[in-house]
């Protein structure tokens, strides 16, 4: 029997029947579904040190557990002394098992260890079911040695979901374990 992660599991089991409830669906298939988690992080830096990228790319393949590609700028910036084509940060798209595998570690291990955690701000919907949120310390991540830490540095972590509207992509996320502040 192949292994199935745990949060994909519980989808299966309570959160469709749960959403579906909640939403009146009249198919399964019309209850929303996480797509996609995709972490990013901006090195700004990088113009002058080109190993703060592949130091970046690292901490996001050990904390992804999927290898991360490094992004490159898109224009010319002379204020910034900043070329097309430079790499100034990193990023890393999650799909499937390893999906379910961030989200699990992220809601279970790494959120729990943010300092004075009152819950994640329910203010990063783009109107389209998508959220995106930011974390200002990549310590929190159990897979991070922090006495090899160079810098502290955020990253921002974006859930796409298939929902058609906020308040079904919130109610998607609450129900797969992600703790909303109570308003």
């Amino acid at each position: 029997m192949a292994y199935i992660p745990r949060l994909k599991q519980e989808y299966k089991d309570k959160v469709v029947s749960a959403l579906t409830e909640e939403f009146g669906y009249k198919n399964v298939m019309q209850v929303p579904k996480l797509k996609k988690i995709v972490i990013s992080k901006g090195v700004g830096a990088a113009v002058a040190d080109k190993k703060l990228v592949d130091h970046a790319v690292d901490e996001l393949t050990k904390i992804s557990g999927q290898k991360a590609v490094a992004t490159l700028s898109k224009k010319d910036i002379a204020t910034f002394k900043l070329r097309k084509g430079m790499p100034i940060g990193a990023r890393v798209t999650l799909r499937g098992e390893q999906m379910y595998e961030f989200l699990d570690r992220l809601v279970t291990s790494a959120l729990p260890r943010v300092r004075d955690f009152n819950g994640i701000k329910a203010t990063g919907f783009d109107g389209r079911g998508n959220y995106t949120l930011g974390i200002t310390e990549q310590i929190i991540f159990p897979e991070i040695d922090i006495d090899k830490v160079n810098s502290i540095s955020g990253m921002d972590i974006s859930f796409v979901t298939s929902a058609d509207t906020d308040k079904e992509a919130k109610s998607l996320l609450t129900e797969l374990g992600l703790p909303f502040q109570k308003n």
